[in-house]
């Protein structure tokens, strides 16, 4: 049983779990830098400490620091949110070896998951259908890159072996891009992950971005349905939503049992998320990744589930949570979720910092209507870190409600002192494509005049 539990978190995430704890009776310890040191997860903790200056290699991603913390206020567990290190095994291994519980999976999992090659192997192993692809290629391999991409054909996808989040991706449609293509990649990669590793996948031109959440229990799964990500720019998600709208009930259970599939095979523990790229002319669906963590979007699973995937993580890690039944989960209605961010999508989406003026959001409805911010009216949106400012949710009992809820919610949110993706979003909700549910991964770049005004 959990009893103090740092989040080495911040923002909305870190707002997040600090109420689930709460709700356990949970004590909470808070982390944040010299920008944060005003944030709303700062106040809402029991106890907080400040682990460095506003450059997160300096505190959010400093592991001596966040240890520290937590034998400074005699923390017995870790949670880490999304991002930072909660996908980080040698972090989790840290964790361990203080003594510590990690709320997570164990760190050879988010070893084998994180590296996308060896995950595709462990796909294929567990049958799990994966796009054709290439071996691991490094610096070494530059004379080896047009032959592979021959094999695969044109357009394809270089991708950082590393990582994740939709960063080290570049798309090639023709031969002449290829090498500027390659080396770009393998620098962000190698900027971002410490490894500059790379390898080809075929890239479906017309594409959905489909994921099935996960509860992992060892031996055994379970699967929370699944959501539809496609709504997307440079391939971060803007909208999220479940269940996954147009799609046939086999392919959706195949989806379903390949996530399962894959989770068993690797032993994981808690909760975690299988990415699927699914063919929209074929219905084909291809491997992308596994999420070793919680992710932004989870909410929309808990508001057509009515679960709670972070009391559950808590729960599982502290040994109270026995074993979920697949029958025993039962979907309702459709729920989406809004990210709303502080950028300019008239230019390039390019974010947008400065002082929040004004931050007035929707009112919360129990079942219907969700916001998770972690900022306050006077809240700075700094230039360190991800400029989303909050997520609205919405539930209807049919996909068209859950949409026109959206639509008056975002109608309600009042955001001055930065610029906003708020008549961004509005747009896409109202587009006859994203009503009629035919979105795919390049929704935004098809509408973007129409979407970006």
């Amino acid at each position: 049983m959990l009893r103090k539990v740092l989040v080495a978190n911040r923002g909305e995430i870190a707002c997040r779990v600090i109420r689930a704890c709460r709700g356990l009776g949970i004590a909470t310890v808070a982390v944040y830098s010299e920008a944060d040191a005003d944030a709303p997860h700062v106040s809402m903790a029991d106890e907080s400490v400040l682990i460095g200056p506003p450059r997160s290699q300096q505190s959010y991603l400093n592991t001596k620091k966040i240890l520290e913390a937590a034998h400074a206020c005699g923390a017995d567990s870790i949670h880490p949110g999304y991002g930072f290190l909660s996908e980080n095994d040698t972090f989790a291994e840290a964790v361990m070896k203080a003594g510590l519980v990690w709320i997570g999976p164990d760190p050879e999992s988010i070893r084998k998951m994180g590296d996308k090659q060896s995950a595709r192997l462990l796909a294929i192993q567990a049958g799990v259908p994966v796009a054709p692809g290439s071996r691991r290629l490094d610096e070494t391999d530059v004379e080896d890159i047009e032959t592979e991409a021959a094999k695969i054909g044109y357009p394809l996808l270089i991708k950082a072996s590393a990582g994740g989040g939709g960063i080290g991706m570049r798309q090639v449609f023709e031969p002449n891009q290829l090498k500027a293509a390659f080396e770009t990649t393998q620098s962000q990669a190698r900027a971002a992950f410490g490894c500059g590793d790379v390898f080809l996948e075929k890239l479906v031109a017309r594409a959905r971005h489909v994921e099935v959440q996960i509860f992992g229990f060892g031996s055994t799964a379970v699967h929370v349905r699944e959501r539809d990500c496609s709504t997307q720019r440079r391939f971060q998600k803007v909208i999220e939503e479940a269940p996954a709208p147009n799609i046939s009930d086999p392919v959706r259970r195949h989806l379903q049992e390949a996530a399962v599939a894959l989770s068993t095979a690797v032993g994981y523990q808690g909760a975690g998320t299988v990415e699927f790229i699914l063919d929209v002319d074929t219905e084909a669906f291809y491997f992308l990744e596994m999420n070793t963590r919680i992710q932004v979007e989870h909410p929309v699973t808990e508001m057509i589930s009515g679960l709670d995937l972070v009391a559950m993580q808590l729960q599982h890690a502290g040994g109270e949570l026995k074993s979920i039944r697949q029958e025993d989960i039962v979907a309702r209605g459709h729920a989406l979720e809004c990210r709303v961010y502080a950028e300019n999508p008239a230019k390039h989406f390019m974010p947008s910092p400065g002082k929040l003026l004004e931050l007035t959001l929707p009112a919360q409805d129990a079942g219907t209507v969700r916001v998770e911010t972690g900022y306050t009216e006077g809240s700075e949106i700094s230039i360190y870190y991800d400029p989303m400012i909050a997520k609205i949710i919405t539930h209807g009992t049919d996909r068209g409600e859950a949409i026109d809820r959206m639509i008056v919610a975002l109608g309600h949110t009042r955001i001055s002192g930065v610029r906003t993706n708020i008549e961004f979003l509005t747009r896409c909700l109202n587009h006859p494509d994203f009503r009629a549910g035919r979105i795919t991964t390049s929704f935004i770049a098809d509408h973007q005049k129409d979407l970006c005004g």
